[in-house]
């Protein structure tokens, strides 16, 4: 028994050591940039093939890297979902989207990379699926966005579904960006991750509450 406990915790600490080195790797380089060997050697492994044989493909690995840290964002979510329950306020519901993650980057120390994985996870064609499938995974993340849409103006559908990928665009970026500035010590225009949140959440709103242009069809985008 003591043998078994013995291996469980090596293999244990080999898959962590693993994930935090991908992590690391593909938040700096990108993922396609970095070669499984590379993890395995950044991860202190001599076997070359480590990699595959705790995670398989690299898609699998970039999903265990991406699992590592929603299920501590679904805890954070779910509190912020309590707090805000029963509100109309746009606010309320923007800070449901925003604050789990950034609460969650402030408590993982410095420096971090998950932000930037993300961004860089994002970006590319062919992984860009997992994240959105993890996400919709999330009931929480669900809950929060069906609540802020309840609280919304009443927009054009086109025009919802524009705004909404800006947002989606604006929370990722700006905390990749912020996460690379404090990775190499330069200048932020806020002092912690909370009043970065404040300020991410204010930007939001008043994207969402932005009244709408009459919009034409630009030349040669005619649908007719």
């Amino acid at each position: 028994m003591a043998r078994r406990t013995a291996r469980t915790e090596q293999v244990n600490a080999t898959r962590e050591a693993i994930l935090t080195a991908a992590e690391r790797l593909f938040a700096e380089h990108g993922v396609y940039a970095v070669s499984n060997r590379q993890v395995s050697e950044a991860a202190g492994q001599g076997n070359n093939a480590a990699v595959g044989y705790h995670f398989g493909t690299k898609a699998d690995l970039v999903r265990a890297v991406a699992r590592r840290h929603t299920r501590h964002i679904e805890t954070l979510r779910e509190r912020a979902l309590e707090e805000t329950a029963g509100s109309t306020d746009v606010r309320d519901w923007v800070h449901c989207l925003v604050r789990p993650v950034t609460e969650h980057l402030a408590g993982l120390g410095s420096p971090t990379w998950y932000a930037r994985f993300c961004a860089q996870v994002m970006t590319d064609p062919a992984l860009h699926d997992i994240m959105v499938e993890e996400s919709l995974a999330s009931p929480a993340l669900r809950e929060a966005v069906e609540g802020l849409n309840r609280t919304l103006p009443d927009l054009p559908p086109e025009v919802r579904a524009e705004r909404g990928q800006m947002v989606r665009l604006l929370i990722l970026h700006t905390c990749a960006e912020r996460e690379r500035a404090l990775a190499e010590s330069a200048p932020t225009p806020h002092a912690t991750w909370s009043a970065a949140a404040t300020g991410l959440a204010d930007a939001i709103v008043g994207l969402w509450l932005a009244p709408v242009s009459a919009r034409t069809a630009a030349p040669g985008l005619s649908r007719e």
